[in-house]
């Protein structure tokens, strides 16, 4: 059988009745690496470090609530029958999009009446977002909670840990490497979005770095997800692809309110409005 074989236990550590999980520590460089890019880039653009420093735990909450609630109205069937469970997110099973929206949301309600310009914080954000989300990818490699469906691929993942949070029926099945994918797709993103954020029409026009990363993610986790097998929503389209729709209907609205917005605004606002 060709593949590669994951067979590590998800659980890193046992402590007592405390277990420290693969998917904990991955999630946690990924985050502190996201929040540690996001305070270089807003620094770098002269916003007030002490007023942004403030947004970390109520991005971090809504970013771990809208994660989690996504993910587990995504899989009902799960939920329904061990209601325990949906508060148990350190074993794993988040869905990006959740987070992205509820770590978003927070994170504007914040910024909104710390009077910041959303547009500059949101470009400050961008490439540390999408970093994150590449990194946090990794968690699911040990985790088994992104996984893709069947293949004959060299490259396919089989999982033989009993202790993956895979189907059962798939345990020992090549599957597509889902969580490798995106990571490529994400990093080669935060590469350009690294590169693009010091170029002069990203410069003069604030909030369309932001834009460019919510468009060109949306796109790619649409076609990504074809990867995949996951629960249908509607019309043939997965969970995933609908909020990579409604991804690109945020993109639009963005680069609406940049169009209104004059140019060469300061880079962040005196009053807390």
């Amino acid at each position: 059988m060709n593949g590669i074989v994951i067979g590590v236990d998800p659980v890193m550590v046992h402590l007592g009745m405390f277990a420290l999980r693969w998917y904990t520590v991955f999630t946690l460089i990924a985050a502190g690496t996201a929040w540690w890019l996001g305070l270089r880039e807003a620094r770098r653009k002269g916003l007030p470090i002490e007023r942004i420093q403030g947004a970390l735990v109520p991005i971090l909450v809504g970013a771990i609530l809208g994660a989690r609630l996504l993910h587990v109205i995504d899989r009902p069937d799960l939920y329904l029958s061990q209601p325990a469970e949906i508060l148990a997110i350190w074993n794993g099973g988040i869905a990006v999009w959740g987070g992205i929206i509820g770590g978003m949301l927070a994170g504007l309600l914040y910024f909104r009446r710390q009077g910041l310009d959303l547009r500059v914080v949101l470009d400050a954000a961008a490439p540390a977002m999408i970093l994150g989300q590449g990194l946090g990818r990794l968690a699911c490699i040990p985790n088994g909670d992104a996984y893709g469906a069947p293949t004959n691929l060299p490259w396919a993942f089989i999982y033989t840990n009993p202790a993956a949070m895979i189907p059962r029926e798939l345990l020992g099945v090549p599957l597509q490497p889902y969580p490798l994918y995106e990571l490529a797709f994400d990093l080669a993103l935060f590469g350009l979005l690294w590169a693009a954020r010091t170029r002069r029409p990203f410069i003069a026009r604030p909030g369309l770095l932001f834009a460019s990363y919510l468009g060109a993610y949306s796109v790619g986790r649409f076609l990504l997800t074809y990867t995949r097998v996951e629960k249908v929503w509607f019309l043939g389209l997965q969970e995933a692809q609908v909020f990579s729709i409604v991804g690109l209907m945020g993109t639009a609205v963005v680069l609406l309110f940049i169009a209104r917005s004059p140019r060469g605004s300061s880079p962040w606002r005196a009053s807390r409005g």
